[in-house]
């Protein structure tokens, strides 16, 4: 299963690290604990949307912005999770098929 919170975490740490900031620094321009943002980057908290805006507009991101981030990344989980359903649905279903030389024989 895939959470949301994780998500939103890897998007905003991708975002931050690429900017070549440090926790301290954005904790500092969204007025959050240091320890608190950490824990939402690292997908242990949920933030409220107004924290997600203040740590975005730290960022200089809009939030919107991210949320389409988040929402790509989780269409991309479950069409992962579809596609390895399907594969292994696939591979029971060979498994259980009799094949062309089954049938002859029958």
């Amino acid at each position: 299963m895939v959470l949301m919170r994780r998500l939103l975490g890897d998007v905003l740490r991708r975002r931050r690290t690429a900017q070549g900031r440090t926790l301290r620094e954005v904790a500092a321009s969204a007025r959050v604990s240091l320890g608190y943002l950490s824990e939402v980057e690292r997908g242990r908290k949920e933030a409220s949307s107004e924290l997600l805006a203040a740590i975005c507009s730290a960022l200089g991101v809009p939030m919107s912005v991210v949320m389409r981030e988040v929402s790509d990344e989780l269409a991309r989980a479950e069409a992962a999770a579809v596609g390895a359903l399907g594969a292994s649905s696939s591979a029971r279903q060979v498994r259980h098929s009799p094949s062309a030389l089954d049938l002859a024989h029958a």
